[in-house]
């Protein structure tokens, strides 16, 4: 039996927690195979944002730049309450881009 393997990376952005409250938040890139066999994403930073139910960005988690090239970049961020119910987001820059972005609707 022939079975193809998938290759390529993730972008990965858990969150734990219960209503507002958001207990654990982390964001970061999975790579397997042939993925993981690139040079890795360079001059990169994960950025975390919150937005209400308006889709009004009313918070923003600016990660830091890191120059180095790494495969699996990853960024954990604070436990906190939010304001207000809506959507909380990551988004992964490489050289100042934005290449992807995974969210989650928090409500009720």
């Amino acid at each position: 039996m022939t079975m193809k393997v998938p290759t390529g990376c993730l972008f990965t952005h858990i969150i734990r927690g219960g209503g507002k409250k958001i207990a654990y938040q982390n964001a970061g890139v999975d790579c397997a195979f042939v993925g993981a066999l690139s040079s890795g994403f360079c001059n990169w930073r994960i950025d975390f944002t919150y937005a209400d139910t308006n889709n009004t960005t009313y918070r923003t988690s600016r990660g830091r730049t890191h120059p180095e090239c790494k495969i699996d970049p990853v960024r954990n961020n604070s436990p906190q309450t939010l304001p207000r119910y809506g959507k909380a987001c990551a988004h992964l820059y490489v050289n100042g881009v934005r290449r992807v972005s995974q969210c989650h609707h928090i409500t009720k």
